[in-house]
């Protein structure tokens, strides 16, 4: 799918007449349910509309899936005059006719707008800009409220998960410079920035170590301090002797070192709370400063000593967020890793020499050499060499692959042992590995159902815990009984507990952990919504072509008749094939060469349509082809005798042991296997019989086990393969059912009809092929997706490799990532709302420290250790697929 800031700014916003002569479809498919980063409206000029009648179509690039289409359609509906909306996801444009007296294209532009999606005009670009500091929601919403303030900006994305804001923007409205202000204004350094098709470009130092870093010395200053005060006020009692006094109030040694702790251990908290009043954000850094300077007025105002807890308050949020800063960079680390995978030089033959350069300057061509342990740099094809290539970091296969001349092969790779000499085929930026990083980042913007729950119950969640503060400290005089002084601490701290900052980052911190952990281990999943889509799957579909099985047909029987050896049967085969072009030809001439059978001089070759072929070798008519050909040819294939030396028995026609049925027996029991019949022969004899399939992949069977004993209720093989070969391969993997002799819009009738039963289905397909059928299911799911550019687009999830043992791995963390979010969302909210509703009750104290270090840090630090126990998940090896 695209992502709505990823679209390419060099489409020119697209109005064309358009004849409507169908009726909208406005049944939505569900599963795709996107949820796309904030558009802002962007003012399109109605001058560039050309329209004809009362139809215009517009290009609306980000309404890429049924579930945008349908957001679209419903928006656009709500305009008076609207007669036909008939949007195409596959093109990205939508067609409306309208009455043109109640209403005009710009108004439709609008309501396109407004439903989320922008319709594409000249001079757009897309900036990345990386702010480390951002690291929580409470820092985007910031952002973000920053960012509504400025003129130009089509859509934002912000993604805390990886402190990163991806902004598209009118270029001659505003420039990146200023968006770069913007942000740094509303409290966070910008790191580096890059335009599309640019790499990032630093702007600042590499940032220091959390524990060292300014921020963190503060910290500890503080944490002195605050020690220091609490000797005094607790322990040295005698000595804490009185500074200041005046004003109905009195300011003791152990007071000011409180006052000290909260000026270094508060500066970042009433610095980023100013810029969150500025920018009208009600989160954690306003609520916090709120929470710091109130406690330092309740002691001037009340006479009462609120400095420890202001102190408290300051020294353990800064280590909350310290923590916070450390756990998320735990998360982001898993990313960074793939990253790390591609090298940032290569050696390549220029002038003929060989000289080191940037990756980021190979050109497609370029002979780069790859030495034994060097990583290959980029994607391309072998043109010298021979050596086994470690392909775990973009298949997740554990095996190294065989590769020589011809062969591709990936950047980010390793070769083990041999020299290679690689033609670059791909650009930098666009090799495979690239791809996946990008479609990686990308994923946080598909945000899970719950997710999206979350997010809008945070929306209610503070507003409704700061008006619950303000209603505890007002009423508990009244209600309680207690001191005003006291009524304010419990005010104070509710305002600590009503920032759900741990709540909200409960599930993106484990859609990355199951994302990043999955793009390890050879498994692409494209958005978190697609991650909880197959964790709630009940039904598989399997394609079985290139599926389940290889996708190549192989020679797997060779049966001798009449005194002729296999060599002998496999001489004549060669020979009346080599210059056939069917798959099953080229079978047997593999097969042939590959236990040295030599070829025969061959004549008056004929191919023979839909039976076979007939040519004359060694001056000789020889056949091969279907039973029914040398049926034709007047043969009794009820009575046909075998070699002895063939072992091959299967029935008593005459006296002679030897004796066999081909029709009854040895054709059907190859059939019945799944395999393809061609016998081999001349006119007055038959020479032999040869078996050709396509060989089941040696993991298929334990794939379809292990998916079972996962919890999937149903595994279905859809193949266009004939009934008998199918149902030959269904009982050889085990699945529960299968269906045989479909077209394509056969494969999505039986999606369709499986879902209608109250399935959640994953079709796994090709990724190409399979495309309508993979579209139409709950989760589509493509197979041995590397390096095929259309595979890594059409599915939901990409298998990189050939290893259907990465299938139960894929619904395994899908299905553990859920039951984590599921944890943490849970365990945040009852940990939050217990300790809110906890404060006011007489009898069960719950004071700062305890709302700061339980509420905040601990619960921060527990949902993202939750989150990283899904990189323990791993695939099955290759010894236990069976």
């Amino acid at each position: 799918m695209t992502s709505p800031e990823r679209e390419s700014s060099d489409t020119p916003q697209s109005f064309h007449s358009h004849e409507c002569s169908h009726d909208h479809n406005d049944g939505h498919d569900h599963h795709h349910d996107h949820d796309h980063a904030h558009t802002r409206e962007t003012g399109t000029d109605s001058s560039d509309i050309e329209t004809q009648g009362d139809v215009v179509q517009l290009s609306v690039p980000e309404m890429d899936c049924p579930s945008c289409a349908g957001k679209v359609d419903n928006s656009v509906q709500k305009i008076d005059g609207i007669l036909q909306v008939r949007p195409q996801v596959t093109t990205g444009t939508l067609t409306v006719t309208y009455d043109g007296e109640q209403t005009k294209p710009d108004a439709i532009v609008d309501r396109v707008e407004k439903a989320g999606y922008s319709v594409t005009n000249t001079g757009e670009d897309t900036v990345t800009i990386t702010a480390p500091e951002m690291d929580c929601p409470s820092c985007a919403g910031k952002i973000e409220s920053a960012l509504d303030g400025l003129d130009g900006i089509s859509t934002y994305d912000t993604r805390p998960t990886t402190g990163k804001i991806v902004v598209t923007y009118d270029t001659a409205t505003v420039k990146t410079d200023r968006i770069v202000d913007t942000i740094e204004n509303a409290g966070y350094d910008v790191a580096a920035t890059s335009t599309s098709g640019e790499e990032a470009s630093a702007t600042a130092t590499s940032q220091d170590s959390i524990w060292t870093s300014t921020r963190a010395l503060k910290t500890w200053v503080s944490g002195g301090f605050v020690a220091l005060g609490f000797a005094f006020e607790f322990l040295l009692v005698s000595q804490n002797g009185e500074l200041v006094s005046g004003l109905g109030t009195e300011l003791l040694l152990s007071d000011a070192l409180f006052i000290i702790a909260v000026a270094f251990g508060g500066q970042e908290i009433l610095r980023n709370g100013y810029y969150s009043a500025r920018n009208r954000s009600l989160d954690i850094d306003f609520l916090m400063s709120v929470a710091i300077l109130g406690a330092l007025a309740s002691s001037l105002v009340f006479g009462e000593s609120y400095y420890f807890e202001a102190a408290t308050l300051a020294f353990l949020f800064s280590i909350a967020e310290l923590l916070e800063r450390y756990s998320m960079d735990q998360a982001r680390n898993s990313l960074q890793e793939l990253m790390d995978l591609s090298p940032d030089e290569a050696t390549v033959k220029r002038d003929g020499d060989t000289v080191t350069v940037p990756v980021d300057e190979l050109s497609v061509g370029d002979i780069v050499v790859v030495k034994p342990g060097e990583k290959i740099p980029m994607d391309g094809i072998v043109v010298d060499g021979s050596s086994a290539v470690n392909q775990a970091p973009i298949t997740g296969e554990s095996v190294p692959v065989d590769k020589t001349t011809g062969d591709n092969v990936f950047a980010g790779t390793i070769n083990e042992e041999g020299y290679l000499e690689v033609e670059v085929t791909s650009e930098s930026g666009d090799d495979t590995l690239s791809q996946i990083i990008e479609m990686v980042e990308d994923a946080q913007s598909n945000k899970t159902d719950r997710e999206q729950f979350v997010e809008r119950f945070a929306a209610y969640y503070t507003p409704l815990v700061v008006g619950f503060a303000v209603l505890v400290t007002a009423g508990s005089p009244f209600v309680l009984g207690v001191e005003w002084s006291e009524a304010v601490v419990y005010g104070l701290t509710l305002l600590v507990l009503a920032c759900p900052c741990a709540f909200v980052i409960s599930t993106p911190v484990s859609v990355v952990s199951g994302i990043t952990s999955g793009a390890k281990n050879g498994v692409l999943i494209k958005g978190g919504n697609h991650l909880e889509a197959m964790g709630n799957v009940d039904a598989v579909a399997l394609d079985k072509t290139g599926t389940l099985t290889r996708g190549e047909l192989t020679v797997t029987d060779v049966v001798p008749l009449n005194g002729n050896t296999e060599e002998d049967v496999l001489h004549c085969a060669r020979g009346l094939e080599r210059r056939s072009e069917h798959p099953i030809a080229d079978a047997i001439v593999e097969k042939a060469e590959s236990v040295g059978v030599g070829g025969r001089e061959i004549a008056n070759f004929e191919s023979i349509t839909g039976k076979g072929v007939r040519a004359d070798l060694d001056d000789k008519t020889h056949y091969a082809g279907k039973p029914g050909l040398f049926e034709e040819l007047g043969f009794d294939l009820s009575h046909v005798h075998a070699t002895t030396d063939g072992g091959v028995v299967t029935m008593d026609k005459c006296e002679q042991e030897n004796c066999l049925s081909l029709l009854d027996e040895t054709v059907p029991k190859l059939q019945d296997q799944g395999k393809t019949v061609v016998l081999v022969g001349t006119e007055d004899e038959l020479e032999g019989v040869i078996g050709v399939a396509d060989e089941v992949r040696p993991g298929a069977k334990r794939a379809v086990h292990r998916l079972k004993e996962l919890g999937i209720e149903r595994t279905v093989m859809l193949t266009g393969d004939n009934a008998r070969t199918a149902r030959a391969i269904a009982n050889q993997v085990g699945v529960d059912e299968y269906r045989a002799e479909l077209l394509p819009d056969e494969k999505v009738a039986a999606i369709e009809e499986l879902q209608a039963d109250g399935n959640q289905v994953a079709m796994v397909g090709d990724g190409i092929n399979d495309a309508p059928a993979l579209a139409t299911a709950n989760v589509g799911v493509a197979m041995g997706a590397a390096g095929t550019d259309t595979a890594l687009e059409t599915a939901d999830i990409a298998l990189m490799g050939d290893q259907l043992s990465r299938l139960p791995y894929l619904y395994e963390l899908s299905h553990d990532a859920n039951g984590v979010i599921r944890q943490n969302i849970t365990a945040s909210l009852l940990v939050k709302a217990g300790l809110a509703l906890a404060v006011p009750i007489p009898g069960i104290p719950v004071p700062v420290w305890v709302a700061v270090l339980v509420g905040d840090a601990g619960m921060t630090l527990g949902v993202t250790g939750n989150a990283m126990r899904l990189s323990r998940i791993k695939p099955e090896s290759e010894s236990t697929e069976g």
